[in-house]
């Protein structure tokens, strides 16, 4: 597959999530930047991709993992901010478990990969 780093999406993606779920924790959220979760690199890469992958049910269950975390991700912010912390915190788990769905999304495109 070509123009999708793999590793560098990878690390990324987890740096953002530890950040996020740092800064929730901490009772800072409004202070973390939300353009990096609504301007997603992946998101472009994954519209920019080429090659064999892209015809892969891999890549669209990729796609599929990659929308649901940031569908998430945006309802944790919005609960957040009109103050339902505590529903938003009941998100938590299942945005860590997208999290992880997303990293092996991605880690299974590696076969497609044209090096």
């Amino acid at each position: 597959m070509k123009r999708i780093d793999i590793d560098g999406a990878i690390r990324s993606h987890t740096q953002w999530r530890r950040q996020f779920l740092n800064a929730f924790a901490g009772g800072d959220y409004a202070d973390m930047p939300l353009s990096e979760h609504r301007a997603c690199t992946l998101a472009q890469a994954l519209r920019e991709a080429g090659g064999k992958g892209t015809e892969s049910a891999a890549f669209r269950e990729l796609t599929a993992a990659h929308e649901r975390f940031h569908a998430l991700a945006n309802d944790i912010v919005d609960l957040s901010n009109n103050g339902l912390g505590d529903a938003a915190d009941l998100l938590l788990p299942e945005l860590n478990e997208a999290s992880h769905q997303l990293v092996t999304q991605l880690d299974k495109l590696r076969e497609y990969r044209d090096d």
